[in-house]
C-alpha cells in the first residue's frame, strides 16, 4: 500500500490525489460523476407522498437533471418532525427510477437500513450527521455500491477525507464528496457553504466533489448564485432540492426552489459550465438537438 499524502497534518492513502492522479470517475449506470458533464442531482428534501415524488421527479428530470434526490429517512434535529416515509418512500423512490429512468441517491442512517436502501437506491448518501459514524461507513463501503459522503457540519477538511479513507479502506472506490456548509458565527444563512473546499478537495484528492447550495444557504433565493459559483469553483456536480409547493413541505422548504425555478437556474448553470470548459445535460442534449443528421 502506498504511503500516501499528508493534508493538514494527517495521512491520507487510499483517498490521497498521488493515489490516481488522472482523479476518479463515479459511472451510475451511464451518469459519469467526475468526468466533463456536471451532473445534478434534484428532487425533494423527503419524500411526502407518490403524487408529490413523481410530479418533481418528472420535473426535474425534464429540466436537466439525471439523479432522483429523495429522504425516505430523514435525522431530524427534533424528534417531533416529520422522519420520513421510511419503508413507504424506499418503495417511491423505486417506483419514480422505474417511471423515469432517473438514478436514486437517498440517505442511510443505520447499519440496519442498508439492505432496504440499498435495494432501491443507486448511490447511498451518508449524511452529515453520520460523517463520522465509523461502523456505518464501513457497512455502506462493504456494499459495493456508489457512496455520496456529506461533509460533516463542524468537520475540517482532513477529517472529512480521513471519513473517505474508512469506505475505501474496505474496498469500496466509488466515493463522491458532497460540501454542503458548516456551521460558522454567522447565523444569517442556514450554514456556511465552503466554495474554498472544492478546489482544495480537488488537490489533495482524486474523488469527485459536488455541492449542495440547499442546506448549505438555507434560503431558495440564494440557491441559483451558489450553485453557479459552485460551478465556476469547479464542482463536479450539483445536489439541489426542489419541491412543487415548498410554502407546504414538510421538510426544507425554505431551501427547495419551485421546478419553475430549477430549470431557470439550470440554463444559467449551463452557461457558467460552459465558460469553464465544462457541460451539463441541459447543454448536451442541445448539442445533440442541432446536430446534423
Amino acid at each position: 500500500m502506498s504511503a500516501g499524502d499528508t493534508f493538514a497534518g494527517t495521512q491520507l492513502r487510499l483517498v490521497a490525489r498521488s493515489a490516481k492522479p488522472a482523479g476518479t470517475v463515479v459511472d451510475i449506470r451511464g451518469v459519469r460523476i467526475g468526468g466533463h458533464e456536471i451532473v445534478i442531482m434534484a428532487g425533494p428534501c423527503a419524500v411526502e407522498s407518490e403524487a408529490q415524488l413523481l410530479s418533481v421527479a418528472r420535473a426535474v428530470k425534464a429540466a436537466g437533471a439525471t439523479v432522483l434526490r429523495g429522504g425516505a429517512f430523514k435525522p431530524r434535529s427534533s424528534p417531533y418532525s416529520f422522519r420520513g416515509l421510511e419503508q413507504e418512500g424506499l418503495r417511491l423512490l423505486a417506483l419514480a427510477r422505474t417511471e423515469t429512468g432517473l438514478r436514486v441517491v437517498t440517505e442511510v442512517m443505520d447499519v440496519r437500513q442498508l439492505p432496504a436502501v440499498a435495494a432501491c437506491a443507486d448511490i447511498l448518501q451518508v449524511g452529515s450527521r453520520n460523517m463520522q459514524n465509523f461502523t456505518l461507513l464501513e457497512e455502506v463501503g462493504r456494499c459495493g455500491m456508489p457512496v455520496l459522503l456529506k461533509r460533516g457540519m463542524s468537520a475540517t477538511l482532513a477529517e472529512y477525507l480521513q471519513a473517505a479513507e474508512y469506505i475505501m479502506a474496505v474496498g469500496n472506490e466509488q466515493v463522491i464528496l458532497c460540501e454542503r456548509g458548516i456551521r460558522t458565527f454567522e447565523p444569517s444563512t442556514r450554514n456556511t457553504l465552503d466554495l474554498n473546499a472544492v478546489p482544495m478537495l480537488q488537490r489533495q484528492t482524486h474523488l469527485p466533489v459536488i455541492v449542495d447550495p440547499s442546506h448549505g444557504t438555507g434560503h431558495a433565493w440564494m440557491v441559483p448564485r451558489m450553485a453557479c459559483a459552485a460551478v465556476a469553483a469547479g464542482a463536479d456536480g450539483l445536489l439541489i432540492e426542489v419541491h412543487c409547493d415548498p410554502a407546504q413541505a414538510l421538510s426544507d422548504g425554505a431551501n427547495s426552489l419551485t421546478p419553475e425555478a430549477f430549470a431557470l437556474m439550470l440554463e444559467q448553470v449551463a452557461a457558467v459550465a460552459a465558460a469553464v470548459g465544462r457541460a451539463t445535460r441541459l447543454t448536451l442534449n442541445s448539442e445533440t438537438a442541432a446536430a446534423p443528421v
